[in-house]
């Protein structure tokens, strides 16, 4: 027992002793507030923004004339024959599965949304994060995390936020920088 005490503290000691001789550095951005302070993210948010808003418009309006169309079978479905409310039927369910179609064009998981994200927000988020890298590799840091992704922050000290430095190298000007 007395040996294996002797060996469990010697090996703590060397394993305290290397990790002590390396330190790591790491740091915080928060690209929300980076993105936020960029002229061209703006801009292609307010782009998307008009895009999403145009395409809600028209749904309104596609969901407005399906009501419109049902409302008027309701009323009149009773003395309708057969055929002419059969008819009305389809016409409203075409109404309808065209609507969901149009939604998932627009709005789907590889909807034109998407693509326009893609087109206008990805280059710029490229951007950010070649300048994270640089400022990383320029000042020696082994870690960077990101403030605003999923990884959840409990306590932060400010010392260590690089975030106007990352838009500093972006060139991008902050009129009031974080504290």
């Amino acid at each position: 027992m007395k040996k294996f005490k002797l060996l469990f503290f010697t090996l703590l000691a060397v394993i305290l002793s290397f990790t002590a001789g390396y330190t790591q550095k790491f740091c915080y951005v928060d690209s929300e507030y980076i993105l936020n302070q960029m002229t061209e993210y703006k801009s292609a948010q307010s782009q998307l923004d008009q895009l999403t808003n145009k395409w809600k418009d028209e749904i309104k309006q596609k969901m407005d004339e399906i009501e419109k169309l049902y409302n008027a079978y309701r009323a009149e479905q009773v003395l309708l024959p057969e055929e002419v409310r059969k008819k009305r039927e389809d016409e409203i369910q075409k109404k309808e599965d065209d609507l969901n179609k149009f939604k998932e064009e627009k709005f789907g998981k590889n909807g034109e949304l998407f693509k326009k994200r893609q087109e206008l927000v990805k280059p710029i988020q490229d951007k950010v994060f070649e300048a994270i890298q640089k400022m990383a590799s320029e000042e020696g840091f082994d870690f960077v995390f990101d403030k605003s992704g999923a990884v959840t922050m409990l306590y932060v000290n400010a010392k260590y936020d690089r975030s106007d430095e990352v838009l500093d190298i972006l060139g991008v000007e902050v009129k009031n920088k974080k504290d």
